[in-house]
């Protein structure tokens, strides 16, 4: 069945009031995709992190968006084909760019620590990623984008900056939470692995070690994961991420450096879907050919983008995975049949696939609030929400003190406060 077909005026006959609660309901389902797609990583056995990372990473960038796209658009490798070599190159480049800012969030992790390394990283993500975008069509105007001085000179832009502001001190919060965490871990392994914190065993998104190298990664980014194997539990706390407590090596002017790399880096996937903005616009305009009564714009507009900017992102982790096959002597993983490879095959492609769907639900939101500032902070404002939810169902923070709890459910909150306020903006919008 082709959607892109579906012509039924009654269905477009939606309130501006819904069109808002649909966007935030989009960007929710997005954001719930990425703070969990990594579930079926952790059923994977016997194979290392580089490997299952890129079979999952070829449904995420290679084979899922297409397909995506060839059920929502039909004949979107012409709108590809017919676009201007500028559109694709720099729609290509901001994936490529926006997968190095996954590799540097570890660094960033590595010199400032979990949460305050990832604090930065996320605010500045959040930040740039909503920002830049509208600066620059103030200086370069196109219609129907939103310049920074009407963004600013609107009752509903200032709120949504407002939610902006707000969700950033949500993440400031966040952060202080687990910095707190972490030094109740360090105490925990300074005394030999006591105190209320136990050692475990995980897979979570984190840097580590791998033969003396660092490996990277970010919840939105998309680099590597590992297991951290805790062989003496009394000896070594670790942190609900995996991280043993003494792993972080303070450099606060060179973390800070880097995880401002990593944050401007990070949001060029924003960059990517405004560089392609005019293959959706082509996609949009032919939709509302054949759909005249539509009153709305085309639900799935962004998914011919995806394709193009998620070659970029492919190329980053495909380059990086096999460079750790060929160090790490991983490439046997594939054949390898002592480990389950039937099992391991299919849930990597079922964690790349829902990786895919936040940006498939973030394509279906943006078609309801536009590609500005709003869908941005939405989307990064779930994963956070999210991958926060997932930390406290998983029994991370047992045991942590009432003061590193409280200040993480008082950053949760806040963020929650900027959902609304953001979604609030949005329905101002005339």
């Amino acid at each position: 069945m082709e959607l892109f077909l579906i012509s039924n005026p009654n269905l477009f006959a939606i309130p501006h009031f819904m069109q808002v609660i649909l966007g935030v309901i989009f960007h929710f389902i997005g954001g719930f995709a990425s703070g969990s797609f990594y579930m079926p990583y952790k059923k994977v056995r016997g194979w290392a992190w580089e490997s299952y990372w890129i079979i999952g990473g070829l449904f995420s960038w290679l084979v899922v968006p297409p397909l995506a796209a060839a059920l929502t658009i039909p004949n979107f490798w012409q709108i590809i084909s017919q676009a201007d070599g500028a559109t694709l190159f720099y729609t290509y480049l901001f994936g490529l760019l926006w997968g190095v800012g996954g590799l540097t969030y570890g660094l960033g992790v590595r010199y400032l620590g979990v949460s305050l390394g990832s604090s930065i990283i996320l605010g500045l993500c959040m930040v740039f990623g909503a920002l830049i975008p509208s600066i620059y069509y103030h200086f370069v105007p196109q219609a129907g984008k939103d310049t920074i001085g009407a963004i600013a000179g609107s009752t509903w832009g200032l709120t949504v900056l407002g939610g902006l502001a707000v969700c950033v001190l949500g993440i400031v919060l966040c952060g202080r939470a687990g910095t707190l965490k972490e030094r109740q871990l360090k105490a925990a392994n300074a005394n030999g692995g006591g105190g209320n914190l136990k050692p475990v065993s995980r897979r979570q998104p984190v840097l580590v070690e791998e033969n003396g190298n660092p490996v990277a990664t970010g919840p939105l980014q998309g680099a590597a994961y590992a297991e951290i194997a805790v062989e003496s539990p009394e000896a070594v706390a670790v942190d609900g991420h995996g991280v043993p407590a003494t792993a972080v090596e303070y450099k606060f002017a060179l973390g800070l450096t880097v995880a401002i790399v990593s944050g401007v880096l990070s949001a060029c996937f924003n960059f990517g879907l405004e560089a392609g903005a005019p293959m959706a616009t082509t996609a949009n305009n032919l939709w509302k050919a054949a759909n005249p009564a539509a009153a709305t714009e085309f639900l799935y507009r962004n998914n011919v983008v995806y394709v193009v900017v998620l070659w970029g992102g492919l190329t980053t982790n495909f380059i990086w995975c096999m460079l750790l096959n060929a160090r790490n002597k991983t490439f046997g993983d594939y054949t390898n049949k002592r480990t389950p490879l039937l099992k391991n095959y299919l849930l990597s492609a079922l964690a790349g696939t829902t990786w895919f769907l936040q940006f498939f639900f973030y394509g279906m939101g943006e078609s309801k609030l536009g590609n500005g500032a709003s869908s941005w902070i939405l989307h990064m404002s779930f994963i956070i929400l999210v991958a926060n939810m997932w930390g406290l169902i998983s029994n991370e923070w047992k045991g942590v003190s009432s003061k590193a709890r409280t200040t993480l459910f008082v950053g949760v909150a806040t963020i929650i406060l900027a959902v609304l306020l953001v979604g609030y903006g949005n329905y101002l919008k005339p």
